[in-house]
């Protein structure tokens, strides 16, 4: 009997069968309306490095790395 964070082999079966037949990915439909749509469209682009900021600070990071290469090879020359 190997427990994991509490649940047991038990409870993991019960606990499947339970979302199995309550099956709450039917009742999922997501925004209906154009606002609704708009406003969830960039919910995964919000946080982290694929936010825009992220993806801002990614190019700078970039160009910097180039430009200490293109440094590198004029001082190795």
């Amino acid at each position: 009997m190997s427990k994991t964070n509490g649940w047991t082999e038990e409870r993991r079966k019960r606990q499947s069968e339970a979302i199995r037949q309550w099956q709450p990915w039917k009742n999922s439909t997501g925004p209906k309306s154009d606002e609704g749509k708009t406003k969830i469209a960039d919910n995964a682009l919000k946080h982290g490095m694929r936010s825009r900021e992220g993806e801002e600070l990614s190019h700078i990071l970039n160009q910097q790395k180039m430009f200490l290469a293109m440094l590198r090879d004029i001082i190795n020359e």
